[in-house]
């Protein structure tokens, strides 16, 4: 009997291996036609089933038409699937059905972007920002109104103008012939102007990103009018912009905050406390502080001061003028947590590529710029901007033990190899934290380096690059790849002369969005094969 089935089964076998080479099913023309829907990066894909019993494959790579990387494969015996991943742009996807004979049944459909437009076509399309401050007439702005708008990804600054009428040209790049005022010193999403001596009561404004160059990379936003009560007390104060919170994401161990600068302010006085301020709105110290630091530059402030003790913590800041007398009030305080447990499981050590940050003028604190942001599973930032392989050893002992976590990812030695050490010394720094980490029971997992770009970085930093980059990159990444747990990015970031590609690194460094998208998605893929 149980011969009599087996010959059975083996003529069954036989029988479905020549239906489908015969074609007499009509396999051999199943090509799948696929459809996308994306809301809020959950991605559900269908496609024209085949009339045979087969599974399904879809792929998803990067760089095409330029080369095929595969980032992740999924596999279902239904003519659908959901995935919830963040993927960038540079993502594509294909499907292809498979019987236990033959791969693929038919042929595989053409690649697909799988990243479509959201709801608002018009600002996908356009890459048009959106005001997020409005003064109607029953809500006035007093002499310094704050104009914000949403931040536009690969945008390095920003052109704003001020209009004493409606644009005569809406949807446009050029500017208008009602403009009053424009500038183009404009680094972040917010702009706060003195308007003491402006005559009138109201005015238009709107806004437009511009790539490094200054060529737009989009339309100007929509004239928002903006209704002026010049008897209103000014309410003069800086305006957070940091995204831990939003995010829901962990601060980092050495964490950035951001503002919007305010009018005639031309430094920054940040004050980190244990408490709530007990002056609010004012410009005197709170007797709650732990430390303060000026900013003369910019605003954003990286906290060279590694903040690992647990608790609930405030910042604030305040603007100073030329002599350092105070330019209105402190900014509203804003709290956030330091809490350990998240690096229990997982933390990432690293230069700044770690750290975050991208296109110029985007801090850790812009979290978009952060692959932890896109990751699948808990971790803490442990990276530190400017660091070197050799800093990030000799601070391993203070920043990661404390966390003791399970998994600790490693990316380092790009800041040491661009200035020219030689990647032999590379290799003895990351191996010290290799060994460091086996002793406490922490399994070290490495990323291959990513290619740089020598020439955006010069333009951009006005810094050099060793002409021997690339050889000490591979020596490095050899040495990666001999790990016993590593995941390989440099294959996806490498173009065709093994540089990294402008679309992934504005400065030739720094991933920006699509980088650090790309760069998570990798990680993901391959997490569950280097932590079983």
């Amino acid at each position: 009997m149980r011969r009599f089935l087996f010959l059975i089964l083996i003529l069954l076998t036989v029988l479905l291996f020549f239906i489908e080479g015969s074609d007499r099913i009509g396999l051999t023309n199943y090509k799948p036609a696929i459809e996308i829907t994306n809301l809020e990066d959950t991605y559900r894909l269908t496609w024209s089933p085949i009339s045979y019993f087969a599974y399904y494959e879809v792929e998803i790579v990067n760089q095409i038409p330029e080369k095929e990387h595969l980032i992740i494969k999924y596999r279902t015996f239904e003519n659908s699937i959901t995935i919830n991943q963040n993927f960038p742009e540079s993502a594509y996807l294909r499907v292809s059905a498979h019987s236990l004979f033959h791969h693929p049944l038919g042929s595989y459909s053409d690649f697909t972007p799988i990243t479509t437009t959201g709801t608002n076509q018009e600002d996908a399309v356009h890459n048009k920002p959106r005001s997020l401050i409005h003064y109607p007439i029953h809500a006035p702005a007093s002499n310094f109104p704050l104009l914000m708008w949403t931040p536009l990804p690969g945008a390095v600054y920003y052109e704003i103008e001020l209009l004493n009428s409606p644009p005569e040209n809406p949807n446009d790049i050029l500017p208008s012939r009602f403009q009053m005022l424009s500038s183009r010193e404009v680094f972040t999403n917010g702009y706060s102007i003195d308007l003491s001596t402006y005559p009138n009561d109201h005015f238009y404004w709107r806004v437009r990103a511009l790539d490094y160059t200054g060529n737009p990379i989009g339309v100007f936003s929509d004239a928002a009018e903006v209704r002026i009560d010049h008897t209103l007390p000014p309410n003069l104060k800086p305006l957070s912009n940091t995204g831990y919170k939003t995010a829901n994401i962990p601060v980092p161990l050495y964490p950035v905050f951001s503002w919007i600068p305010i009018a005639g302010a031309t430094s920054y006085e940040f004050e980190l406390t244990s408490a709530p301020p007990e002056n609010p709105n004012g410009v005197q110290p709170s007797r709650h502080r732990l430390r303060q630091q000026i900013i003369s530059i910019g605003s954003d402030y990286y906290d060279e001061t590694p903040l690992g003790t647990p608790g609930t913590y405030y910042w604030r800041v305040r603007g100073l003028d030329e002599s350092g007398a105070a330019v209105g009030v402190y900014s509203n305080a804003e709290s956030f947590v330091v809490d350990r447990t998240p690096g229990n499981y997982a933390a990432t050590l690293g230069d700044s590529i770690t750290h975050g940050g991208g296109a110029v003028s985007y801090s850790p604190a812009d979290v978009e710029y952060s692959f932890q942001n896109y990751l699948s599973f808990p971790t803490i930032n442990l990276g530190r901007s400017g660091d070197t392989s050799a800093s990030m050893l000799s601070r391993f002992d203070a920043d990661v033990l404390p966390y003791h976590p399970m998994f600790l990812i490693i990316m380092g030695g790009t800041n040491s190899l661009r200035g020219g050490v030689p990647g032999s010394q590379v290799i003895k720094e990351l191996s010290a934290i290799r060994d460091k980490c086996l002793v406490h029971g922490i399994r070290p997992i490495f990323l291959t380096l990513p290619p740089i770009n020598p020439q955006a970085i010069q333009q951009v930093f006005n810094e050099d690059t060793v002409p021997e980059w690339k050889k000490e990159f591979a020596v490095v990444n050899h040495f990666i790849r001999q790990q016993g747990y590593y995941i390989d990015l440099e294959p996806y970031f490498a173009d065709g002369n093994q540089t990294l590609p402008l679309r992934y690194a504005t400065d030739g460094l720094h991933l920006d969005i699509e980088g650090k998208k790309l760069m998570a998605q990798i990680i993901n893929a391959n997490w569950a094969a280097v932590t079983q």
